[in-house]
């Protein structure tokens, strides 16, 4: 199965965007709090239309709990702009595949990062310095869709 992580997201429309996403894909939905928003927030219902009740979505209080949660041989990426290997090089093929994604404003905590599993979205260089929250993880989500069609 696939997993999108949202470690502590800051934006309702980015999350109702990113749970449209996993739905289209059967991917699982997890939010490490503190969100920086209520799940009742109209622009999250706006962004998720009337899908959010299917999403399969789940909440967490902190990252070691959902990391404790995880099967024995599960697989975790880290998508950060510092990552040293792009998302396509990285075999998404597993059981149990986590995309975890941090923030919008700030990166996913070091201490929490495996550098060996991080992963970038090459952009041209002095073009931006990110991508939209809910554009990353439709460029990385749908990679994993991919590798794991081909299987």
């Amino acid at each position: 199965m696939l997993h999108v992580v949202l470690f502590q997201p800051e934006i309702p429309h980015n999350t109702g965007a990113i749970g449209r996403l996993c739905l289209a894909t059967g991917a699982r939905l997890h939010l490490i709090r503190p969100l920086g928003f209520s799940l009742e927030d109209k622009y999250l219902r706006r962004s998720g239309l009337d899908y959010w009740e299917h999403v399969d979505v789940h909440q967490w209080d902190s990252w070691e709990a959902l990391r404790g949660s995880a099967a024995d041989g599960s697989t975790f990426y880290f998508i950060e702009c510092e990552g040293s290997t792009t998302y396509w090089e990285a075999r998404m093929t597993g059981d149990e595949v986590y995309l975890v994604f941090g923030p919008e404003t700030r990166s996913i905590p070091p201490s929490i990062i495996d550098a060996e599993q991080c992963l970038r979205i090459p952009m041209r260089e002095g073009g931006t310095r990110s991508l939209n929250l809910a554009t990353a993880t439709a460029i990385v989500l749908y990679e994993a869709v991919r590798q794991r069609a081909s299987l």
